[in-house]
């Protein structure tokens, strides 16, 4: 009997996924304004936490048939999840550049493989060890701009970026167990909890918000979360997950092009080539599926 052709991925999946870049790309444009009224953790709270609720609506039928296990299962990644996010609003906070901070934190996709190695056992492929050494020297290349030091808005990227290789590594088991949507709802809830309450500790809250601060807050709310990770969810289940990871790594490069037009950046000839490292590392750790994809155009 003849093996039946391998699917090509529709359209339908590579286009919505291309819009979940830019909704992502466009988050960190939002988020960074926000910023301008609002404490670091406060927001990212706020967000995550009025986010999950919006997805819990869509995700009620599947919710409610939710084990206690599975609830537990969703929590625990939920807390890493908030570290992940922890790190990343600070260090969108202590950000100089947009641009540089989005490679720096697109990292996390290169060391999935890697985790998964240590923690699982996995044996990644033989590119995942030839693309690390070029995205190190990029990272390198990014402090030496900075006068060969990391600064705070760097190291706390780069630790976003390995919270959320880890957070990955965990969602990817999880999934098979818990359907995604309800999955992604109880993480973004406790990350909206468990933020809001660390920043209630040790944030002061401000008395007043002013409008263009709620404008900021909304937009990241509803497109950069709520309507990001939704379509994502759905374009992902339309096509495979290498297939998908090609085209998410589009965020970075989005946000530096973003950040030029909303804040004029521009890129150093030590940042452009640290950040042009970066971004080749991640396609020689998708070499495999970079050269599919393109096969099928």
């Amino acid at each position: 009997m003849p093996a039946r052709p391998v699917s090509r991925p529709p359209l339908r999946a590579d286009l919505l996924l291309l819009l979940v870049t830019l909704l992502a790309a466009a988050g960190w444009i939002f988020s960074k304004e926000a910023l301008a009224g609002l404490p670091p953790l406060l927001f990212i709270g706020t967000r995550f936490l009025l986010a999950g609720a919006l997805l819990a609506v869509f995700a009620l039928p599947d919710l409610r048939r939710l084990t206690a296990h599975d609830l537990a299962s969703a929590g625990a990644i939920g807390l890493l999840f908030s570290a992940a996010l922890g790190f990343w609003i600070l260090g969108l906070q202590h950000s100089h550049h947009l641009g540089e901070s989005a490679f720096i934190n697109s990292l996390g996709i290169l060391l999935v493989p890697v985790m998964a190695r240590l923690l699982f056992g996995d044996r990644p492929p033989r590119t995942t060890w030839i693309a690390l050494p070029v995205a190190l020297f990029g990272f390198a290349l990014l402090s030496l701009n900075a006068g060969f030091r990391l600064e705070p808005g760097q190291w706390l990227m780069a630790a976003a970026a390995l919270c959320f290789s880890l957070l990955i590594n965990a969602n990817s088991r999880a999934v098979k167990q818990i359907p995604a949507l309800p999955l992604t709802a109880v993480q973004l809830g406790v990350v909206g909890l468990v933020l809001g309450l660390v920043s209630l500790l040790v944030e002061p809250w401000p008395n007043r918000v002013g409008d263009h601060t709620l404008a900021w807050l909304a937009a990241s709310v509803l497109l950069a979360s709520t309507l990001r990770f939704f379509l994502q969810i759905h374009a992902q289940g339309l096509t495979t997950p290498s297939h998908a990871a090609v085209i998410l790594m589009l965020e970075a490069v989005w946000t530096a092009l973003l950040a030029a037009a909303w804040y004029g950046e521009t890129m150093s000839p030590l940042q452009l080539a640290g950040c042009s490292l970066i971004f080749l590392a991640l396609l020689i750790n998708r070499w495999y599926w970079v050269r599919k994809f393109v096969s099928r155009r």
